[in-house]
């Protein structure tokens, strides 16, 4: 690409720009930057090899760099936040609960919630319940025994 085409990187970089905001990835932006440097190598008369040099390079260290920034603020919820909060609370079985029939509802406070046992068997209704964990929109429970 010879240094006078500066604006194919230009038009390169506002079609990253232009994706990233059209998708929620936080990916392309990075693209769309290293393009708008490879744009200003161009202005400055470097050849293409060091523009697409300049491209790649400025790119994936972006890249990189936001992927660690990314990792360093994206932790995992505290426990007791959302659905997590009913883990090893103890509630009561509505609805008989058999993972091979796909059934089961369990109250914990106020709210209902589709369970699974946690161990496969069956629990019946009116049993007492703890939960073990969560999966998506069911609880995983195990049965409490008396003296428990």
């Amino acid at each position: 690409m010879p240094t006078n085409y500066w604006w194919i990187w230009m038009i390169m970089a506002a079609v990253f720009v232009v994706g990233e905001i059209l998708t929620a990835a936080f990916f392309l932006l990075w693209f769309g930057v290293g393009a708008a440097v490879a744009g200003l190598a161009a202005l400055l008369g470097l050849g293409t090899v060091w523009q697409l040099t300049v491209f790649v390079v400025v790119s994936v260290v972006l890249v990189a760099w936001s992927r660690k920034f990314a990792d360093r603020f994206s932790k995992k919820q505290p426990p007791g936040i959302g659905a997590d909060r009913f883990k090893e609370r103890q509630g009561i079985v509505i609805e008989t609960i058999d993972n091979e029939k796909n059934t089961g509802r369990v109250r914990l406070d106020r709210e209902e919630w589709r369970a699974e046992s946690d161990h496969g068997g069956v629990i019946s209704s009116g049993a007492m319940i703890r939960v073990t964990g969560v999966a998506g929109t069911h609880v995983l429970v195990t049965e409490v025994k008396k003296g428990d």
